[in-house]
């Protein structure tokens, strides 16, 4: 019997896409929102990096939809603050760079996550992660696992 293809993910900046892909067969894809000051890996430049990661880490397993994460931990968010900041929401895979020059990013705390942004997806916006949607995180998150493949392309 023939193993079928792990997933990976993939992200295209110019696009603003995130695809889901076992093999050659496309499994999901997805609008995201990649960093609105560009591309690079440099410490504190909130810039989305590219090159080959994996997930390193999932948070978020199981809590509702919406949940707001401050240091990867749920809190209760005011109205205000769901309005006025950028919030990372829902469900977290925190990435590991696996290439030399992107090799600090799990420092950096590049993820991919939900947004009270929705409105954004689909335009540079974030502040270094991958923004998605937070029904199409949960899905996203349901279907890879820690070590999950992950390549950013400009």
């Amino acid at each position: 019997m023939k193993k079928s293809a792990e997933p990976q993910i993939h992200i295209s900046v110019r696009t603003q896409r995130l695809t889901l892909k076992a093999g050659q067969k496309k499994l999901a894809a997805y609008g995201v929102s990649t960093s609105g000051f560009g591309l690079g890996t440099e410490e504190g430049s909130m810039k989305t990096p590219t090159g080959r990661f994996r997930v390193m880490e999932k948070i978020g397993d199981g809590m509702p939809v919406g949940t707001v994460f401050r240091s990867r931990r749920p809190v209760k968010a005011t109205k205000k603050v769901l309005r006025d900041e950028d919030l990372v929401m829902t469900r977290i895979l925190w990435l590991d760079g696996v290439e030399a020059a992107n090799a600090n990013t799990h420092d950096r705390y590049i993820y991919i996550h939900g947004t009270n942004h929705e409105e954004r997806i689909g335009e540079p916006a974030s502040h270094g992660c991958i923004r998605m949607k937070n029904a199409d995180v949960v899905e996203l998150f349901d279907q890879v696992r820690i070590g999950t493949p992950v390549v950013i392309r400009a």
